[in-house]
C-alpha cells in the first residue's frame, strides 16, 4: 500500500502543475504583452549591414536579436563572435521600457524610452550606469531604433565624455535571409 500511495502522490501533485507548465507560458505572455517590447520581438534573427562612427567611414556590421526570458525582453548582440561583441537587454519596465547596454568599455549604461513612442522610432535616453564614478565617465547616453521596415533597421548611439556628447555610432542593418 505504501509502494502505491507515493506514485498517486506524484500523480496527484503532477496534475495540479502539468496544466501551469504545460501551456507552453501562454497565460505568462499575455501578462507581459508590451506593444513597444513587440516591435523588438519582431528583430529576431541575424542582421548585416554598415555602421559607422559620426558618419564618416563606414565599417560592415553584424547584429543579432533574441527574445529571450519567456518572451519579456529582447537581447541584441552587436558583433557577435568578435573581439568587439556587445550586449544590450531590451526589457519592459512598468508602461515604459529600460535598455542596459553592455559596453565595450566597461560600463553598463541604462537608459529609458518612455510609452508612446514618435512613429516609427524609439528613443532611449541615459537614466543611469553601472560600473561608472560619475555620469561624466565616457559612456552610451542615448540610443534611438528607427524601425524602416520590417526588414531595415537604423540606430543611432550617442556617446558622452565628460557631461557632453562625443559623437554617435550609426548603424544600418537589413535582415540576413
Amino acid at each position: 500500500m505504501k509502494v502505491r500511495a507515493i506514485p498517486l502522490a506524484f500523480l496527484a501533485a503532477f496534475a495540479i502543475v502539468a496544466p501551469v507548465a504545460g501551456d507552453g507560458g501562454k497565460d505568462h505572455e499575455k501578462t507581459v504583452k508590451h506593444s513597444e517590447l513587440e516591435r523588438f520581438k519582431h528583430l529576431a534573427g541575424d542582421w548585416v549591414g554598415k555602421m559607422s562612427e559620426d558618419g564618416k567611414q563606414w565599417h560592415d556590421a553584424t547584429a543579432r536579436y533574441a527574445v529571450t526570458s519567456a518572451g519579456t525582453a529582447v537581447v541584441e548582440t552587436l558583433g557577435p563572435g568578435t573581439e568587439h561583441e556587445m550586449v544590450t537587454v531590451i526589457h519592459p519596465e512598468g508602461k515604459d521600457l529600460g535598455l542596459t547596454h553592455y559596453c565595450g568599455i566597461g560600463n553598463q549604461p541604462h537608459m529609458k524610452a518612455s510609452a508612446g513612442g514618435s512613429g516609427n522610432s524609439v528613443e532611449f535616453q541615459f537614466v543611469g550606469a553601472t560600473n561608472m564614478k560619475s555620469d561624466k565617465d565616457m559612456h552610451m547616453h542615448s540610443v534611438t531604433f528607427t524601425f524602416i521596415d520590417n526588414d531595415t533597421l537604423r540606430t543611432v548611439w550617442t556617446n558622452y565624455d565628460d557631461g557632453k556628447k562625443a559623437g554617435t555610432a550609426i548603424f544600418e542593418l537589413k535582415r540576413k535571409k
